[in-house]
């Protein structure tokens, strides 16, 4: 097995997106990301706004209908609504 290899499947097989090797948020205060109901989101969206991996960590999360946490700078409900906002331009599309 080649080094890469072996990351790749470890990642596969734990569910860790290969971007997050990149992300500013490895290494922080996970609680920061994961805030109890009503509690701050500043400092998750912070630290996204400055991250090289904000938009595939969002991407990610809209794909997978993460329904936790604050993802590419965006908490829950912000991607439900660009989940809304991309059915009703496909809609259109048609």
């Amino acid at each position: 097995y080649a080094y890469m290899d072996l990351h790749r499947d470890l990642a596969d097989l734990l569910a860790v997106p290969s971007f997050y090797k990149d992300a500013n948020c490895k290494g922080t205060n996970q609680d920061d990301f994961f805030p109890e109901r009503g509690s701050s989101t500043v400092i998750a969206k912070k630290i996204c706004s400055e991250c090289k991996v904000q938009k595939e960590c969002l991407e990610y999360a809209v794909e997978r209908k993460e329904r936790f946490g604050i993802w590419g700078g965006k908490s829950e409900r912000e991607r439900r609504a660009i989940r809304r906002e991309r059915r009703n331009n496909e809609k259109k599309a048609r």
